[in-house]
């Protein structure tokens, strides 16, 4: 049994090698670290519904309700080979906390348009959690985060066209229950949402009001996700066919610079006929998908990006320029390497501590023949250098390394800096510090040579 293990690692260890081997790595120095603590927790409009007032109610065990705030302990066991840590917080809160910062759009005035993403990590457990976009405002000298202001998201002209969980109600607040927002893009005067569940895309106006909502289309076919409202159970035990994994949809979009086309990332393959998922040559790639914002319609064009590895996914997309752009590609796992367990799994060292967290830079308008995206070169935000030892929370020796489960934000800041953010699943994820629950961190990179790099 051992020397299987071991040599099942080594092959591994092989694999990431020769596949690392194959791109330039690029420095990332640090010069600002802001960070917006883990809760912060802002109550839900006064017009909302009063069991709004009250978030993550069902986020515990399956099938059951809990009313009683911060009585059930926060768990991370985000991986499956994961042991369960405490978190050091507890759930249900008062209000909606302003957490799972998941998509970022700079607006080149120092504030940053970010979202909150369905709540709690699925359908199920997040009918209590209200839907909602911030600006915010990260003060690199202070290391504050500023909530500039908060919008939610409402259907009060029913143009969602599936029952809601707040259906019969004036404003209609969407919830985490509808959908799982994961990418917000402004344009003119609306916003443009990338979806899980459905997986859909969204338009609403910059009030939040939904405007359309928009099923999803490759090579001209609908796709859809096991928790897209239009997939029914079969009445007997038997297969039901979807083309898009779980909480796999939407994760990145990207828009063009003049605002004509949304490029939608998907963060898991689409599942073929054969019920494997997309690879070309044995290697997993995701969808890249162009959407006409004039026509309000998929185009039909698609790009493809090549993982790295099989079990990767993508945390975000926005373009540097009309050809080029910036992925987040990440394992999942959670913790200082440093940290990690000798042996058996336990709750006070990280026994799948993160590994493999990068932002790629990636060339569209070079892409193959088969629309295969090339990998110009990437940033480890493993090994993030920290001369000025500005990292308020994670430093060491001159580097700080950011070893979140989910990295969900990167934006360009200007032509020789990037930001970067976790998603700190709320009240799930403890990757910077044992029994502590994570923040959610903004991080200012100086990338010249990635940025520039052809």
């Amino acid at each position: 049994m051992a020397k299987h293990f071991l040599l099942a690692t080594t092959a591994l260890a092989a694999l990431f090698a020769t596949t690392a081997m194959a791109q330039t790595k690029y420095p990332a120095v640090l010069e600002g670290h802001a960070i917006l603590p883990a809760q912060t927790v802002i109550p839900a409009p006064a017009d909302a519904p009063p069991e709004l007032q009250i978030s993550g109610r069902y986020a515990g065990p399956p099938n059951t309700r809990v009313d009683t705030p911060e009585s059930v302990p926060g768990i991370s066991a985000l991986s499956d080979k994961a042991a369960p840590r405490p978190t050091g917080i507890s759930f249900p809160f008062k209000g909606q906390p302003v957490q799972g910062l998941s998509g970022i759009k700079n607006l080149k005035d120092g504030t940053f348009l970010t979202l909150t993403d369905n709540g709690f990590g699925s359908k199920a457990n997040s009918p209590d959690a209200m839907l909602m976009f911030h600006i915010v405002k990260p003060d690199w000298k202070t290391g504050a985060v500023e909530r500039v202001s908060t919008t939610f998201l409402s259907d009060p002209d029913r143009k969602v066209p599936f029952r809601i969980v707040n259906e019969n109600t004036p404003r209609r607040y969407l919830t985490g229950a509808d959908f799982d927002i994961e990418s917000i893009q402004p344009i003119g005067d609306a916003l443009w949402f990338g979806d899980e569940f459905g997986p859909f895309i969204i338009k609403t106006d910059r009030s939040g009001k939904v405007l359309q909502v928009f099923d999803t289309k490759v090579d001209g076919k609908v796709v859809r996700s096991p928790d897209n409202p239009a997939l029914q159970l079969p009445p007997a035990p038997g297969p039901v066919k979807f083309e898009v994994r779980r909480s796999k949809g939407f994760e990145g979009m990207a828009a063009a610079p003049d605002g004509s086309k949304l490029y939608a990332l998907l963060e898991g393959p689409l599942i073929t006929e054969s019920g494997e998922p997309e690879a070309k040559d044995g290697k997993r790639y995701l969808r890249i998908l162009e959407f006409d914002v004039a026509k309000a319609e998929f185009t039909g064009k698609s790009w493809k990006y090549p993982l790295d590895l099989p079990g990767n996914a993508i945390g975000d997309f926005n373009l540097i320029d009309a050809g080029t752009g910036l992925i987040i590609e990440r394992d999942d796992s959670e913790g200082d390497p440093a940290q990690a367990c000798s042996g058996a799994p336990k709750p006070d060292c990280f026994n799948v501590p993160a590994k493999f967290k990068r932002i790629y830079k990636i060339d569209l308008a070079g892409a193959d023949a088969d629309g295969m995206v090339k990998k110009v070169g990437y940033i480890d935000l493993m090994d993030i250098d920290d001369p000025q030892h500005l990292a308020r929370q994670g430093g060491k020796n001159g580097k700080l390394t950011f070893p979140f489960f989910t990295i969900e934000n990167v934006d360009v800041v200007d032509p020789d800096h990037i930001i970067v953010g976790n998603d700190n699943n709320l009240p799930f994820s403890s990757g910077r510090a044992l029994g502590k629950s994570d923040d959610n961190e903004l991080i200012l990179l100086k990338v010249p040579e990635l940025l520039k790099a052809k």
